[in-house]
């Protein structure tokens, strides 16, 4: 027999699961609800909870929208959004993560004391949005130690990070800001139910022969921790569902881990450790 084991470490982190939660308590209630963005980056989740009503939107249609209910998922969302409710009188259900908010706060206050914030982070994401739009829109987001280098920057500078980010990363990043600038604040920012993964992916793919990791391609977080299980077993394969696994992968394994993001449903990675059990045990034992 060939053992399977799901990652008890993986799955949703503390901040997707309250989202999703309140989610799905709305559309018991009143079957329908409009999200600002995907609620979480995996399709496979999202069309589960638009089967049930779920509606995502973009920011130009939530200048459309009026008197309807919006959630704001656990990335956060700059100031401007809650503006736009205000005038739209739109009903806000705020997932926002307790960690991002925090987050927030402490970019704002920065700010407001004119210092220039840097973020370590991915332009564009949801999360670094919101921080951004703490600042007015003046904060520079950097996602390499090259970009951080070439900073010209003649103010006082604190740096913080997008929560999921690297913390080895930073801690580079916080060595050479603080050479280059002389009035220098260095945050921690990294949320620790992120962070702690690394470690406890790096075990669990050392233990088996074969790592399936399962995540949403447009998934950050993923792509990071895939990287570590990579790292450490050369025989670990990146799906999104069960429909791309590929069966020769398996070929000789007799020990099989299943891991994720923390996007990632664990219905999604039971499904994917089921449908494995059913082609290396079952049609062995036929």
């Amino acid at each position: 027999m060939v053992h399977i084991e799901i990652d008890k470490h993986s799955g949703f982190c503390f901040g997707v699961v309250y989202a999703i939660e309140m989610a799905e308590n709305r559309l018991h209630e009143t079957g329908e609800l409009y999200c600002l963005g995907d609620i979480v980056h995996n399709d496979k989740e999202v069309e589960r909870l638009e089967e049930l009503g779920l509606k995502v939107i973009d920011h130009d249609r939530l200048r459309e929208l009026r008197d309807v209910a919006v959630l704001i998922r656990a990335h956060g969302e700059p100031p401007e959004t809650y503006r736009i409710a205000m005038e739209n009188n739109l009903e806000l259900i705020d997932a926002s993560c307790p960690v991002v908010l925090k987050l927030q706060n402490r970019i704002r206050q920065a700010h407001d004391e004119d210092r220039q914030i840097v973020i370590l982070g991915k332009k564009g994401h949801a999360e670094v949005n919101g921080l951004v739009g703490q600042t007015q829109q003046e904060a520079i987001v950097v996602s390499s130690l090259e970009e951080a280098e070439a900073l010209a920057i003649d103010k006082p500078v604190s740096l913080f990070s997008q929560t999921t980010k690297s913390t080895k990363l930073l801690y580079q990043l916080k060595e050479k800001m603080s050479e280059k600038f002389e009035d220098f604040t260095f945050n921690d920012t990294i949320c620790r139910q992120v962070s702690n993964r690394e470690p406890e992916l790096r075990k669990f793919s050392e233990k088996h022969d074969v790592i399936v990791f399962v995540a949403g391609k447009k998934s950050s977080n993923g792509k990071a921790l895939f990287s570590t299980c990579q790292s450490v077993n050369p025989r670990a394969y990146f799906i999104s569902d069960v429909a791309e696994l590929e069966l020769s992968w398996l070929a000789g394994a007799s020990s099989i881990g299943i891991c994720g993001a923390t996007s990632t449903p664990m219905w999604l990675m039971e499904q994917v450790a089921q449908h494995i059990d059913a082609h290396v045990n079952q049609v062995a034992l036929a």
